[in-house]
């Protein structure tokens, strides 16, 4: 790789390698890290409308939409009419909760990998960093 000093060609340098990364780690799991990102934070913001679930994960809808379909079409997610008839909400399938269980444990040590590797300290200070910049 030609080596550059534009943060940004390093910040999406990094990112791919860290992307692929944990796509190796969810080999086997029939998702990549964008899907299990997604179903993780439907977990978490049980329920949300696209929208704000958009807006969390920092999506656009079009690109949430894309992503959304594909895992509907493999049954881990529906989506279901909200209390506005304008709004809908992801819901998180069981099929979805047991895809998400299974790579945990996965994830989880590709995680632990890369603390190991960089440390407590640089973790810290990265995450601090990425925080100013999103």
């Amino acid at each position: 790789m030609l080596p550059s000093q534009c943060l940004c060609i390093n910040l999406r340098r990094a990112a791919r390698g860290v992307s692929r990364y944990y796509d190796g780690a969810l080999d086997g799991f029939g998702i990549n890290v964008a899907q299990y990102s997604l179903l993780n934070n439907l977990v978490r913001l049980d329920q949300p409308s696209i929208s704000s679930l958009a807006e969390a994960m920092g999506l656009d809808r079009s690109t949430l939409g894309r992503n959304l379909r594909v895992l509907e079409g493999e049954g881990l997610v529906t989506l279901a009419e909200g209390d506005d008839l304008r709004n809908r909400i992801v819901v998180l399938t069981e099929a979805g909760h047991a895809r998400l269980a299974a790579a945990l444990p996965a994830w989880e040590a590709a995680q632990q990998k890369l603390i190991d590797k960089l440390g407590a300290e640089k973790r810290a200070t990265l995450l601090a960093l990425l925080d100013e910049l999103a």
